[in-house]
């Protein structure tokens, strides 16, 4: 079958039911736009627009070149002048947030026109029914949440949860890691950059750094966390869909200020020792220095555009996973963390981190009543993207003759060859190992947004 350079294929992996893309021309990467009460806000319609509009008519109308030129110079002229107005609001806008990067963010995110909000909702379906009553949507929320990473669980035989997948074989053996004494430079440091409003660390940084240090190098002595620092304040932030439905909301953990200055320090010896070892995945760009959604946009952009520029087909599978870091299980990552050569001392420590975890949704002056939190790692924390991304590292090796990438959670396999079958067969054949990889790791897949 021929195929166009502009042709785009949408058709069926044979045997899995999931929509797979194929394409032969790529599309324009995605332009974020910002709405046009922020992008034109003081730009009043003038006399030049109106102008630019009836020659436009006019131009349609007489069908004449020398029309159609008039139209284009007042066009360029009114284009030029709506840049000015944005590049003078934008300066404007970033300006008034130098050196403070809250106001900075939060300048950002309302230009995006997001309508995320960590209000409760009026309104909250348990089951069949759909209740009113704060107190009992509070505490549904805190239900949902700490039994959200069960879903494995429930979907599986007793089986197939009691198996933890082997260390892969061909990673190479990593020195021998170990906690090393925490500095009172580094947590006078910490204290500084805690945006949990660490008033009372700030002002009296010098006078508690001390005491503070020998608190967190005591932890890793006894390899015990007082579990007071591993309690958690969940706020439920919507994510877009249906404002009744539990799934629609991200459990945002807010952790107590100590902890948080802890963690930090903690996850910095972790990432060092990882990144020395250049242990992280290279296809993974997320939590990664240097990476993002750009940098994993172009190198897959660029792959499907060398095999088009060979005349071949392109397919690829965009996965997503149903509560990534709410199914995170505790003893297969820390298998992880042992076959990365975590010291015995290091282990016992993680393993007592994740003890005992409790977490309460907090929202409006609310506070629901505490549960145990027995599965996934913090969103929200300092060491839980490092921690998911050791989770999932060895995914990437089950992608057989098939390229793929990761940014956190999110996926894509994706796959070039000569003909039509050869592509598919391929694709059908690495999605499958993915997805065992995936199982092997509790982690479902979101059949709705697995296309």
């Amino acid at each position: 079958m021929a195929v166009g350079r502009n042709h785009v294929l949408v058709t069926s992996l044979r045997s899995s039911g999931l929509r797979c893309h194929l394409f032969h021309r790529p599309l324009a990467p995605p332009i974020c736009r910002m709405t046009e009460r922020f992008v034109l806000e003081g730009l009043p319609h003038t006399a030049l627009d109106q102008h630019k509009n009836i020659l436009w008519r006019t131009a349609i109308a007489s069908n004449s070149p020398r029309d159609m030129q008039l139209f284009r110079e007042v066009r360029n002229q009114y284009t030029q002048s709506v840049r000015k107005a944005k590049a003078s609001f934008f300066r404007q806008k970033f300006a008034s947030c130098s050196s403070n990067s809250k106001k900075f963010w939060d300048t950002v995110k309302s230009m995006e026109n997001k309508s995320t909000s960590s209000q409760l909702p009026t309104a909250l379906r348990l089951g069949n029914t759909v209740t009113t009553d704060k107190s009992m949507i509070i505490e549904n929320f805190n239900k949902h949440f700490s039994t959200a990473g069960h879903a494995f669980r429930l979907a599986t035989p007793t089986s197939a949860n009691s198996s933890a997948p082997p260390p892969a074989a061909t990673r190479p053996s990593l020195s021998r890691f170990s906690f090393t004494q925490i500095q009172i430079a580094d947590v006078l440091k910490s204290a500084g950059l805690d945006n949990l409003d660490p008033l009372f660390l700030k002002l009296s940084a010098a006078i508690v750094a001390t005491p503070i240090t020998s608190l967190f190098n005591l932890s890793f002595i006894s390899s015990e966390i007082p579990k007071d620092w591993k309690a958690a304040a969940v706020i439920p932030l919507f994510k877009g869909g249906d404002t009744l439905d539990p799934n629609c909301y991200r459990p945002i953990s807010i952790l107590p200020c100590l902890s948080k200055v802890f963690e930090s320090q903690v996850n910095k010896q972790v990432t060092d020792h990882l990144e020395s070892h250049r242990t992280f995945s290279a296809v993974q760009s997320g939590f990664q220095a240097g990476h993002g959604c750009t940098s994993a946009m172009l190198k897959v952009l660029n792959d499907m555009i060398t095999a088009i520029d060979k005349r071949q087909y392109c397919a690829a599978v965009f996965i997503d996973l149903a509560k990534a870091f709410d199914s995170v299980n505790h003893h297969i990552l820390i298998g992880r963390l042992s076959s990365l050569g975590f010291s015995d001392d290091c282990l016992a420590w993680f393993t007592n981190y994740f003890a005992d975890m409790v977490q309460c949704v907090k929202s409006e002056g609310m506070l629901s009543g505490p549960l145990a939190v027995s599965m996934g790692v913090p969103q929200g924390s300092i060491l839980g993207p490092t921690l998911f991304s050791v989770y999932i590292n060895d995914v990437a090796l089950a992608a057989g003759d098939s390229l793929i990438h990761l940014y956190a959670d999110d996926t894509i396999l994706y796959t070039s060859g000569p003909s039509l079958d050869t592509v598919l067969s391929n694709l059908q054949t690495s999605f499958n190992a993915i997805q065992h990889s995936f199982r092997g790791l509790q982690l479902l897949l979101n059949a709705s947004k697995t296309k």
